[in-house]
């Protein structure tokens, strides 16, 4: 590189957004994901010898993906080669093959091949890497968003390691947030800003996790706040809150109304009101809570509160789990807002964990009590001579499908855990057993007469 090309290269990186500027450029400068680069992890060591393997990195925006590339890209002795899946075609990949096989041949040189967003490359553009991945050609180093298991290929994801990158943790944000406001070199201390506390939390929370995001904010407000009568520019709450698009929520994740508002979202759904739930499930929202919590609570509700009255919850719920785990936010809210009210409307029964509470306290009280014999297993060999299985009763073959015999051990010959309500589907249970159950004494009554 000559002095011109030193000296524009230098130029276009002060002009870089800040975002750009703070970007991580070795592995210790890296905020959180200790769980994948910590020295002691695989990613760590194999960045370090320089003999990475094809990796997926998958993880919400803003939490290093690219940065990660772009450190095995300055690590690496390998060649570099960087192309994003939303511009690209299958004749982009075409000319990195092509060059990643004259490297190869020429220099002995391995290419890893960094793809931004890969889950945007359709079914047959991802299927064109494949071979050239198997054999080596290109080490593929993938960035994505969205669920690897969803979106890229099988083949493709059976040849490569998956790293999934978690949020950045909050206090990890509010330091990379000092150094940007007050770092002379690569931040923005030139500016002579100053931020208060309570806007550097404020940041910090309400970004969720995202670097980039809070950065953005920063360089904002920066940019387009005066300067005080002291000839500072003042990053205060109110010009966080503005510069983010968002009002601080009175709402700690780590405090008591983080708490009281979970507490009072999951008693609004057991208290069958779907407008409360929604409207502390929008709080939680707003505040920056985690999706997969909330959803994680309203499985919980859906089977813990509404159990049998209606087992469609329970579906409804794990759905909505999986598909904001698929989706993210925005979107997520409205999914979250589906199952919430469901679970709210829906008929109420705590039977069935009520009937687990009781077991568990069963078992506490009286201990691992002897199987009846009948229904042990009875598929080895010498279970016979042992007399297991001996006398079962097989449901099929009998009306109704049920068959009277003893199930439970037979200390707790007569014990109720199970007790069907009379709400929603519950009382068809309670209906259905004892049809069967009465049907079955006048059988055996029949029987022995």
């Amino acid at each position: 590189m000559n002095i011109f090309d030193y000296m524009r290269s230098n130029d276009m990186e002060k002009e870089a957004p800040l975002a750009a500027r703070m970007r991580p450029r070795t592995l210790d400068e890296v905020a959180g994901q200790e769980h994948i680069i910590g020295k002691d992890k695989l990613l760590y060591r194999a960045i370090k010898a320089d003999k990475i393997s094809s990796v997926i990195f998958y993880g919400p925006p803003g939490t290093g993906k690219t940065t990660l590339a772009k450190v095995i890209a300055s690590t690496t002795s390998a060649e570099f080669t960087q192309i994003n899946a939303t511009v690209a075609g299958k004749k982009d990949m075409e000319e990195v093959v092509a060059k990643a096989k004259e490297i190869q041949g020429m220099y002995g040189k391995r290419t890893i091949l960094f793809i931004d967003e890969i889950h945007r490359f359709n079914k047959a553009q991802q299927d064109y890497l494949l071979p050239f991945v198997e054999d080596g050609t290109v080490i593929l180093i993938g960035a994505t968003t969205e669920n690897p298991y969803f979106e890229v290929n099988g083949a493709l994801l059976s040849r490569s390691i998956i790293f999934e990158l978690k949020p950045i943790p909050m206090e990890a944000v509010r330091e990379l947030l000092k150094k940007a406001v007050y770092d002379t070199e690569r931040g923005m201390g030139a500016y002579e800003a100053v931020i208060d506390e309570d806007a550097l939390d404020f940041l910090a929370d309400i970004s969720g996790g995202d670097a980039r995001h809070a950065l953005n904010a920063i360089e904002l407000g920066i940019m387009s706040t005066g300067r005080g009568d002291d000839g500072k520019i003042h990053i205060t709450l109110d010009v966080a809150q503005e510069c983010i698009q968002k009002r601080a929520a009175r709402y700690d994740k780590s405090g008591d109304n983080h708490y009281d508002t979970i507490s009072a979202f999951i008693k609004s759904m057991r208290g069958s009101d779907p407008d409360a739930a929604v409207y502390y499930l929008a709080r939680m929202l707003y505040a920056g809570e985690n999706v997969a919590f909330v959803a994680r609570r309203i499985m919980i509700c859906a089977a813990e509160d509404v159990g049998n009255a209606d087992p469609q919850a329970l579906v409804i719920a794990t759905n909505a789990s999986l598909a904001v785990e698929r989706i993210g936010m925005p979107e997520a809210q409205i999914i979250l807002a589906q199952a919430a009210a469901y679970v709210a409307s829906a008929p109420k029964s705590n039977s069935s964990s009520e009937a687990v509470f009781r077991a568990m306290e069963e078992v506490g009280r009286t201990g691992n009590l002897p199987i009846p014999t009948h229904l042990q297993d009875a598929h080895y060999k010498g279970a016979a001579k042992l007399g297991r299985g001996t006398g079962y009763k097989y449901a099929h073959d009998y009306p109704n499908h049920y068959v009277k015999q003893q199930y439970l051990p037979y200390e707790l010959d007569g014990k109720e855990f199970y007790r069907p309500s009379g709400n929603g589907y519950e009382a068809k249970i309670r209906e259905h057993m004892q049809r069967i159950k009465k049907e079955e004494n006048e059988r055996q009554k029949t029987q022995n007469a």
